[in-house]
């Protein structure tokens, strides 16, 4: 599979260098830092590419072995991009606070996922009509509520396999549900990050939209080659197996 990144210019154009001031940075950035330039750390998108490439190509061998990546971000300049990318690829999301327990507790948080199906079926019910307008409210904003929480993952049927965290710092309670069940991470690293404690890391700037919307879709946009490339593996495999 050919894997696909921006080019250095297209990265340099998104602000992807532009990290922390360095009186935030953590010294174990310090291999992917180019320069310190006004107080700004500058992060070295040769590295960042480089990075960008072995995350991408390590996430595809997963996905292509029929694991999920559940994208996850709780910056509000990021929401709807990350969401737009995750959808483009076939992937769950989490785009508001992460809810302690989604991993460590996911037999008792998926039940939020039948409440959820139940309400909308209800809903969509012709029965649902005949319901006075104060039942039907309160039936709309439960569902409202368990969607913007948890819609993105509601069709997840064990725990996710792969998170990718848009910020390492802004992430910290993922970042530690994953890290205690050994759920394996792929995050966009700013300067005040710590790259170590992620599987895949990414240096870049994981603050300027234009940054965040470059590198994630560009994730988004090999997983969803590598889903083609799943499905016609599965479809081939089907179509011998009934020959035989």
């Amino acid at each position: 599979m050919e894997i696909k990144t921006p080019t250095l210019r297209e990265m340099l154009a998104a602000g992807v260098h532009f990290g922390h001031k360095r009186a935030r940075w953590n010294p174990k950035m310090a291999p992917y830092i180019f320069a310190s330039k006004n107080g700004v750390s500058i992060i070295n998108l040769e590295k960042t590419k480089e990075l960008l490439e072995s995350a991408i190509a390590a996430v595809c061998e997963e996905v292509k072995a029929g694991k999920n990546v559940v994208f996850v971000t709780s910056k509000r300049q990021a929401r709807q991009v990350v969401r737009d990318a995750a959808e483009s690829c076939d992937m769950p999301f989490v785009t508001e606070k992460w809810r302690g327990g989604t991993l460590t507790n996911f037999d008792i948080v998926s039940k939020s996922f039948k409440t959820l199906k139940n309400l909308d079926e209800q809903i969509a019910s012709p029965e649902f009509s005949k319901l006075s307008k104060l039942e039907q409210n309160k039936i709309k904003e439960k569902a409202t509520k368990i969607d913007r929480i948890f819609g993105g993952i509601s069709e997840l049927k064990k725990k996710p396999d792969i998170l990718f965290l848009i910020g390492v710092a802004d992430e910290e309670n993922a970042l530690k549900e994953a890290k205690n069940l050994g759920v394996k991470t792929i995050a966009l690293c700013d300067s005040n990050a710590n790259p170590q404690e992620i599987d895949w890391p990414i240096p870049a700037n994981d603050d300027a939209t234009k940054s965040i919307k470059l590198l994630v879709e560009c994730v988004a946009e090999n997983i969803k080659n590598t889903n083609g490339q799943r499905t016609k593996l599965t479809a081939n495999s089907e179509l011998n197996h009934l020959e035989k």
